[in-house]
């Protein structure tokens, strides 16, 4: 499976007209060393809701690798290698490390127990799209399989992208930076900076 990924971005020029402003390959490519396999490509960021459109815009994605933009989105296509040991035999210190390496060592919520060494939770809004090829959800009591074409709408839920097909898998992500209720921070324990 091919990990890159053309990336038109358009705009304006000097008489406001639509323009192509750059064709070729998205450059913020990611790989993580406990992790093997996977490839993550950031396609655009944005910050602010509405999303201030300029003429001239240097590229979102070339700052540190996140796994949510505050007040922002973030665009992102994945390969989901096939699920090995090295992954199901994660200890929690490594498992940190994973989403470390995908810009958020906090996002892990695995412990010695967990029913995935990939657990983790962010207080985002994330849209995931199966691309190709076939992906388990895993959520605190609840499996799903997806397979291309279907759709998640992941709610800030702690949960796991588990690939048992012995192929790969390409997953599109939309992740909106969110917020939990009063009621659910106290569920959930989260604290929110006064």
């Amino acid at each position: 499976m091919d990990p890159r990924v053309r990336r038109v971005v358009t705009g304006h020029d000097d008489e406001g007209k639509s323009i192509v402003v750059s064709d070729g390959f998205a450059t913020s490519v990611k790989t993580v060393e406990f992790w093997p396999g996977l490839v993550s490509t950031d396609i655009w960021k944005s910050t602010g809701s509405p999303v201030v459109l300029r003429k001239d815009e240097p590229d979102p994605t070339l700052g540190p690798r996140t796994l949510h933009q505050p007040q922002g989105t973030i665009m992102r296509i994945s390969i989901v290698p096939p699920e090995t040991d090295a992954i199901r035999n994660l200890d929690p210190q490594q498992a940190r490390e994973v989403f470390r390496g995908v810009g958020n060592a906090a996002a892990s919520t695995m412990a010695h127990g967990s029913r995935h060494p990939l657990m983790h939770r962010t207080e985002t809004l994330d849209y995931a799209v199966v691309l190709e090829g076939e992906i388990t959800l895993v959520l605190d009591e609840s499996e799903v399989n997806l397979r291309q074409g279907d759709v998640v709408i992941q709610r800030g839920t702690n949960h796991a992208w588990s690939n048992r097909s012995g192929k790969p898998a390409r997953m599109l992500y939309i992740l909106m930076d969110g917020r939990f209720d009063t009621v659910l921070s106290a569920a959930l324990g989260v604290t929110h900076p006064a």
